[in-house]
């Protein structure tokens, strides 16, 4: 029998999902315009959900200065999509690819929102999945430098969204992230997880 929490999600995975409103809020101020490029870049991510007795938590990953794209900031495990691919098939194989989870063991609840980078062209679709328990990662160290594991419990906690004042872009500027487990999650990572917690907050 699947537990409560992945019942309820399918529920709502089955609906409308909030959507756009709620990438809005993790949105840096004031908003950057850039125009939609022509050709767009696939990739797909994975918010993949594991149980650690009562408690549900979730992978994030720290980028290595080496990567190609979003050098040393927290994302999800996900990359693009090979040739014919689809995005659900590309962010379980990503997954595999950069944390050792199994195919097989890789559950999917659903969609979110897809989320358009116009800085670096990338589409990005994620995910919802699970796993029936904590497992042994394999890290790809090339691509990953650090895998930290938030709890929902964190996520939804309003106490862990803040704001800094930086700037960008010439710019002194609004940032909004979250602080889970002492790592700034900002950007389009923070955005598709507002969109989950959103959905959290729903059936808590």
């Amino acid at each position: 029998m699947k537990p409560k929490l992945i019942i309820k999600l399918t529920k709502v995975f089955n609906r409308r999902l909030p959507g756009k409103s709620t990438h809005e809020k993790m949105i840096v101020r004031p908003k950057q315009k850039f125009p939609e490029k022509k050709r767009t870049l696939p990739a797909a991510v994975l918010v993949l959900l594991y149980p650690v007795k009562e408690n549900w938590y979730f992978y994030l990953t720290k980028r290595t200065k080496t990567v190609a794209h979003h050098k040393g900031q927290i994302s999800l495990p996900g990359g693009m999509l090979d040739e014919g691919e689809s995005s659900q098939n590309a962010a379980i194989r990503e997954t595999y690819e950069e944390l050792g989870i199994k195919p097989k063991d890789i559950n999917i609840i659903g969609p979110l929102t897809p989320l358009y980078i116009p800085i670096s062209s990338f589409k990005i679709f994620p995910f919802v999945g699970w796993i029936t328990k904590k497992t042994k990662l394999n890290i790809q160290s090339k691509e990953v430098s650090k895998v930290f594991s938030p709890s929902i419990s964190s996520l939804i906690n309003p106490q862990n969204k803040k704001i800094k004042i930086s700037t960008m872009f010439g710019q002194k500027v609004k940032i909004p992230f979250f602080d889970l487990n002492n790592e700034i999650v900002w950007g389009a990572t923070s955005m598709i997880l507002s969109e989950f917690k959103s959905i959290l907050k729903e059936i808590k």
